[in-house]
């Protein structure tokens, strides 16, 4: 498949969809043969297995989820209105281990509560609107303490360390991730002009030669089935698609598939043939 996202876009217009053609057996071969040269062995398959790659913001500016906070609270953090009401820990640890679900460990630096309040403490980016006088209020820092907080990265979800922050009045504590920057390896980036099509896959009990891949389509797409190609190390999978000549909403759809592999998955990675990133593990139940 070879698409543009643009038409799947989520606004309900009617188009015409029909520049996109099947991608025959041996032209998905050829790329997928260069997906998987360019992917096997590099600084990105390294740090995909062996390193720290965050699969999702580290510190979206977040509380503990555990209830929900008052609107007032979240006005005054995005404004910045912080102030500091008590000495943050001084003889914090500079490392700690982090475990994988592989059972390895690795330790990484962490930074201190003190520069994790300067980087949280500033105002957002972009400040919709000034803090109201009735509706933003000093956010009072009355302590920290380290702690852990779950975090999804290329080698699975893994807890990491955290300073969790109390703040006078509210139950909820504020997080920011202790490890230090150094140790993380940004997501690598998709190939030049690619577009997703291959979003998520899981195994299939009783089924060790199939994968079940989540994807998107357009309304009047024709799946013709999926399919992968397979080496030692990758296995580069792709929903056949053909676009349409018809006038279409254009609304992007979710659906599975499966497709069969000539040997069990093991410990290969699943390479997107869209993106010529790394697939990762859970499908969305429906």
């Amino acid at each position: 498949m070879r698409r543009t996202i643009a038409c799947l876009s989520l606004v309900l217009l009617l188009s015409s969809c029909s520049w996109f053609h099947r991608v025959s057996p041996g032209a998905f071969e050829v790329h997928a043969r260069e997906l998987a040269a360019r992917w096997q062995g590099s600084a990105d398959d390294r740090a995909w297995r062996e390193g720290f790659v965050p699969l999702e913001a580290m510190n979206p500016r977040g509380w503990a989820r555990v209830g929900r906070v008052p609107h007032w609270v979240n006005i005054s953090a995005h404004n910045g209105a912080w102030q500091l009401a008590a000495k943050l820990p001084a003889n914090s640890p500079t490392h700690a281990d982090v475990r994988w679900p592989d059972g390895s460990a690795s330790q990484v630096p962490l930074i201190t509560a003190a520069s994790a309040y300067t980087e949280f403490s500033k105002p957002a980016d972009f400040i919709e609107e000034d803090c109201p006088t009735k509706g933003c209020r000093p956010l009072r820092v009355a302590g920290a303490e380290l702690g852990e907080v779950p975090l999804k990265t290329s080698r699975g979800t893994i807890q990491v360390p955290a300073w969790l922050f109390t703040v006078e009045g509210v139950e909820q504590k504020y997080v920011h991730v202790a490890v230090a920057p150094s140790a993380v390896t940004a997501r690598p980036e998709r190939v030049p002009g690619g577009d997703e099509e291959v979003m998520a896959f899981d195994l299939i009990a009783d089924k060790p030669n199939e994968l079940l891949l989540e994807y998107g389509y357009g309304a009047c797409d024709s799946i013709h089935g999926a399919r992968a190609y397979e080496t030692d190390q990758l296995v580069v999978v792709d929903v056949d698609e053909e676009g349409s000549d018809e006038l279409c909403l254009l609304m992007l759809k979710t659906a599975t598939i499966t497709v069969t592999l000539t040997r069990p998955l093991g410990d290969r990675l699943v390479l997107d043939y869209g993106t010529g990133l790394p697939v990762v593990r859970g499908v969305r139940r429906r």
